[in-house]
């Protein structure tokens, strides 16, 4: 995979005023994004380090229906296609990025991975009135105030974690501990699992943190297992929870686990191995892997197109979505694009059918979805939902 790397070109003077105020920016880019049919987006995102793979998969989806569909001619004769910049999933990286593709004039953001690097670049990309379109997290913070530049096509984490102890409630199991990155993400996380558990009269029987691009969980597991939950909800990327799992199991707990989406269920499946069995997650777009949808057969129907080079997962599936809803608010944007006129095309969005997956905007909700389902990790390592 070829990653964009920043350049030192100097800032167009059309968005000096306004970027410098938000951005600070010095020796900015100028490269024009939009010239005669082409419209470029921006994505910052983790193309390396411990989230990867969310971001290469989510990308790899999001450009097989971006260049199928500018085979075809594109949008209004428009082509389509993403700048990415590698920020490893740490903040600051995140907001470098985002300055330098504002100062590009890039047409939108989209597909940021992640809630602490998405939390640094909506304030950036709603200073310069650029949308900020399907990023991949589920916090409240970023959907809650309103925000009319960000669009979120996936349920919250709030409906994830809502859903999880749903289900162990169900099945009696009570006794539930969090596992939870120490930043933004793992903040949201645990606050839905608080509420969710508020809402029946319970609260965590433990919590334990691992930092951002870490796999140091003993202290976690020592604290967690010493409270001896039935369950265990884990908030926090593949690599760390595959090593918390590993650790927990090896210091004799029994219990279940289960994960939010953003996990990455393909990525943490591969990182267990046998020990992902039972394993679960939680899911905001439907499965890669059967075809009772519509949606999921072009997706698979796509990459064999696309000569079977990209993976079919929860993620890359997630980038695909993200593509053809974006592409669908451009659509009804009509001949005269600009951003504003994007932004109505996505609010006429209204109980539309992505390929038998229910999605709508409107002028005052820009969360297109609240769908989520439960998936597990089979002894075979294949996810079944």
């Amino acid at each position: 995979m070829t990653i964009a790397r920043p350049t030192s070109l100097s800032l167009s003077r059309r968005r000096f005023t306004g970027l410098l105020a938000a951005s600070a920016l010095v020796g900015a880019p100028s490269l024009r994004a939009q010239s005669g049919n082409r419209l470029v987006l921006g994505q910052s995102a983790a193309f390396t380090g411990a989230a990867a793979q969310l971001g290469i998969q989510f990308h790899a989806g999001a450009k097989l229906f971006f260049d199928q569909l500018n085979a075809q001619g594109g949008v209004n004769q428009t082509r389509i296609e993403i700048r990415q910049l590698d920020d490893g999933y740490e903040p600051d990286r995140c907001a470098e990025n985002t300055k330098r593709l504002l100062a590009d004039d890039v047409f939108a953001l989209f597909g940021y991975i992640g809630t602490p690097t998405s939390v640094v670049a909506l304030p950036l990309a709603t200073q310069a009135e650029v949308p900020f379109f399907a990023p991949f997290t589920g916090a409240m913070s970023l959907r809650q105030p309103f925000n009319r530049m960000a669009f979120h096509l996936r349920a919250s984490y709030n409906d994830e974690t809502e859903l999880i102890v749903r289900q162990l409630t169900n099945l009696g199991l009570k006794r539930i501990a969090v596992f939870h990155q120490n930043d933004a993400y793992g903040r949201a996380g645990l606050d839905g699992t608080v509420l969710a558990l508020a809402k029946r009269s319970l609260e965590p029987v433990a919590t334990g943190t691992v930092e951002r691009n870490s796999v140091e969980v003993a202290q976690a597991v020592a604290t967690i297992n010493a409270a001896r939950p039935d369950a265990v909800v884990q908030i926090s990327a593949y690599a760390s929870c595959a090593a918390y799992i590993k650790a927990a199991r090896r210091a004799g707990y029994g219990g279940t686990f289960y994960n939010v989406s953003f996990v990455g269920t393909q990525a943490l499946a591969d990182a267990l191995g046998k020990e992902g069995a039972g394993v679960a997650i939680s899911q905001v777009v439907p499965s890669p892997y059967s075809p009772s949808r519509p949606i999921t057969r072009e997706f698979l129907a796509a990459i064999a197109k696309g000569g079977n080079q990209v993976q079919p997962n929860y993620s890359s599936l997630e980038g695909f979505m993200a593509a053809k809803l974006f592409a669908e608010g451009l659509r009804r944007a009509g001949g005269r694009l600009t951003r504003d006129t994007l932004i109505s095309g996505l609010e006429s969005i209204r109980d539309f059918s992505m390929g038998g997956f229910n999605v709508s905007f409107s002028p005052t909700n820009h969360v297109a979805s609240g769908f989520a389902e439960l998936s597990m990790i089979a002894s075979d390592g294949r996810i079944r939902a």
